[in-house]
């Protein structure tokens, strides 16, 4: 989620869709060390279908915090945090050693490691927003952070990478920055943003993921939405959903809250759909936020006996993290 933005949802009333391309089912060129995908779905290590089930949690911003936050989040049962981070473009850089911390703590804890960028939130209209080409550079500067850890690690690009201008360059943008980390050596799963500050109410990523997975020289991205108030129908969630399962087409709800600015997203249709189909969601967020969408706060103050009533459903409601979490089978848990 971008700090103090959010997608505008009445430009979605402009929109018609198109058809998805066909579907993919091609297997990476080469054995992925970690994390893989195979026809559409995600698999762990060991081969074993893996559905991400967590949230959020703003460590760039909340250091101190990460400690003490991770356990709470795997104690209330989540398998998997993303993990705000900073390329020190707009905000305190996240340096290798901070992030080789990130990534043993959450291991420590048991919980998939999604790390992402979020210098990049809204190019091309945020003020100071960096492009992905800048967050690859970022991201081959802490590689030492993550080598090794393809098994416990996610690497997710950049945050909201497009606003609502410019953002036709996402297939470009997206294509050359995964063919950059191949080149340097990551073998990692990669997540991409849909544009649009995540929503992609243009369906830019949505009708041109096919490609650009294909264009992926090692088959191994995933493709992350961020569903806020584009989002505020049941017929808009499935429809979305439904079109990159029925492709092959491997899809996290990478962020979403059951609240929000720019309207009311249908967080009961998010996740049940994502039950349904077998596809990850990652809630937004933990705690720490500002900008008017303090609702959005899971656990009152970093407090996780204080869970919030959008902290209570996302953990504990029908279709919740406690339901419908299994641990990734990497930690020996099956």
């Amino acid at each position: 989620m971008g700090r103090l933005r959010a997608a505008t949802a009445g430009l979605l009333l402009a929109l018609a869709a198109s058809a998805l391309a066909a579907p993919v089912t091609a297997r990476a060129a080469e054995p992925a060390p970690g994390f893989r995908v195979e026809h559409g779905r995600l698999l762990d290590a060991n081969g074993n279908d893996f559905v991400l089930r967590g949230v959020n949690h703003a460590h760039a911003w909340y250091r101190d915090k990460t400690g003490r936050a991770l356990a709470d989040i795997k104690a209330l049962g989540a398998n998997s945090v993303r993990i705000v981070l900073s390329t020190g473009d707009r905000w305190t850089r996240n340096d290798t050693a901070d992030v080789a911390g990130v990534v043993e703590r959450c291991k420590a804890n048991r919980l998939i490691c999604v790390l992402e960028a979020h210098d990049t939130t809204g190019y091309g209209e945020q003020a100071g927003a960096v492009s992905l080409d800048r967050a690859v550079d970022y991201w081959t500067q802490v590689r030492d952070a993550v080598k090794g850890q393809e098994k416990y690690t996610i690497l997710n690009l950049g945050n909201e990478p497009h606003g609502n201008s410019g953002y036709a360059a996402w297939t470009a943008d997206t294509s050359r920055a995964i063919s950059r980390m191949r080149a340097a050596g990551f073998a990692h799963t990669l997540m991409v943003d849909a544009p649009n500050w995540g929503q992609d109410w243009s369906f830019t990523m949505r009708d041109n993921a096919a490609a650009v997975f294909a264009g992926d020289p090692r088959r191994n991205t995933v493709f992350s939405v961020h569903m806020y108030g584009v989002y505020d129908t049941a017929q808009e969630v499935r429809d979305y959903m439904n079109r990159f399962a029925s492709s092959r087409l491997p899809l996290v709800i990478g962020e979403f809250g059951d609240a929000h600015s720019d309207g009311d997203p249908d967080e009961d249709t998010i996740m049940a759909t994502a039950r349904r189909l077998g596809l990850g969601y990652l809630g937004w967020s933990w705690s720490g936020n500002g900008g008017g969408v303090t609702y959005l706060d899971m656990a009152t103050d970093f407090t996780a006996s204080r869970l919030t009533p959008w902290g209570r459903r996302v953990f504990h409601g029908p279709d919740g993290i406690r339901q419908t979490a299994r641990e990734a089978s990497v930690f020996g848990g099956r």
